[in-house]
This record gives structure tokens, sequence and C-alpha cells, in this order.
């Protein structure tokens, strides 16, 4: 059994406007998940600083980053990063270009969990429908074009609230689309924008949302999680 979430940090700032990190970090820790997918971990304008420090990450939390920046401030590749508890062993990662008119891209890591290996992408898709869709393709080609096939974990905000919405209805044409519930606005939960989605050989033990009062308070998404178990397991 392993748990992954979610969670689009909104560069650490929280509902009310302030730069908070350690309300973050409070977050991941309430949640205790193996393999934590964050969303708008940097800024966005120039040198990209991270709104969270490695080195706190690695000193106060049970988890290491995995990097997959280009910038030396920087945590995430466009703004996507990957939490792996500290006794899982990172066994590749690498960056996703996506297409888009804005800057956007998706993390891949494959990591061993009990001689397990699990691929795990962290993304973050763009708000316009049409280029959602391209992204979608995008992600799932490459990850076709992969010599090794394993069982695989999508997850991120998607930008999509409708289930039966076109991007969606890609990812499940060869894929499980776990809807774990409303997780924006956080004030108050209405859109499912977060989700998680994994190959057919994964099995959902348990989904939810983290809907801590910390959580409500640190971004305007609330994380979104899974417990998932391989089917034969």
């Amino acid at each position: 059994m392993i748990t992954v979430a979610s969670y689009n940090i909104r560069k650490s700032v929280g509902l009310d406007w302030r730069r908070r990190p350690e309300r973050i970090l409070h977050v991941l820790g309430e949640m205790d998940a193996d393999i934590i997918a964050l969303q708008e971990v940097d800024r966005r304008f120039g040198s990209r600083v991270s709104s969270l420090s490695a080195e706190v990450i690695a000193e106060e939390t049970p988890y290491r980053i995995v990097r997959f920046a280009e910038r030396p401030q920087s945590l995430g590749w466009h703004g996507n990063a990957l939490l792996v508890r500290k006794p899982l062993r990172v066994l590749s990662q690498q960056a996703l270009v996506l297409p888009s008119l804005e800057p956007r891209g998706a993390v891949m890591a494959d990591i061993d969990i009990e001689h397990c290996r699990l691929r795990i992408v962290g993304l973050h898709l763009g708000l316009m429908g049409r280029w959602r869709q391209k992204q979608a393709e995008a992600v799932l080609h490459q990850l076709h074009a992969l010599e090794d096939r394993m069982p695989t974990v999508i997850m991120g905000d998607l930008n999509e609230w409708k289930t039966e919405g076109p991007t969606l209805r890609r990812f499940a044409h060869d894929h499980q689309v776990i809807d774990p519930g409303p997780s924006f606005h956080a004030s108050r939960p209405t859109f499912s924008f977060d989700r998680i989605i994994t190959s057919r050989d994964l099995k959902v033990e348990d989904k939810g949302v983290h809907t801590s009062e910390f959580a409500r308070r640190a971004s305007d998404h609330l994380p979104v999680w899974a417990r998932l178990s391989l089917l034969g397991d």
C-alpha cells in the first residue's frame, strides 16, 4: 500500500495573501503521504525563486525533494516538483516539455518501493481547454515512448472541472481517473481541479481531500490524496 498526494501550493501564499511556507510544511506533515506532487512551488518571474527551502524540507520533514530545476534558486520545472519519503529510492527522473502558449511542463520519476517500481508524473495543465488536450496528449505520448512499462500515477492540477471534459476523457481511455472530491477554492471547495490518474494495474483503496484547518488557509487549493495497491497484492 502506498499513499500519494497532490497539492497546488500557490507559491506558499495563503488566503490571507501572506507567503507562509511553514503553513505548507505543516500541511505536508499532516497528510503523511509517501509521494507528493507539488504545483506552483516557484515564483513565476525573474529568477523564479522557490517558495520552499530544500534545506528546510530535508531537515524538518520526512521528505527529500526530487529536483528538476534548471535555475539554482528553483526547486521545480515550471513550478512542478516531487517530494519522496526518504527511505524510498529514486531510480530516474526527467522533466517533460508540454506544448502551450504559456510556460508549462511536467515532471516524472521512477521510484523503488519495497522492490517494486512505480512511475510518478506531476503536472499542472493550462487554463485553455484546447491546450490542455494537447498537453494531455504530450504526456501520454512521452509515457508510451518509454521502453520500460510500470505502474504509473499521474497527478496534479488539471484545471478541468468537468468529469466528461475532453482532457479527462483522453486520460480515461487507457487509465483510471480518480476524483478525490472538490479541492478549489479552499475557502469553499466547489471544483475538482486536482486529480489523481493511475494505470489500470493499480487499485484505489481510498481517496479524499485533505480539509484540515491549516489546509484551508495555506493555499487556494486543498491537497488531494489516494491510497493505492498493486492488483494481485
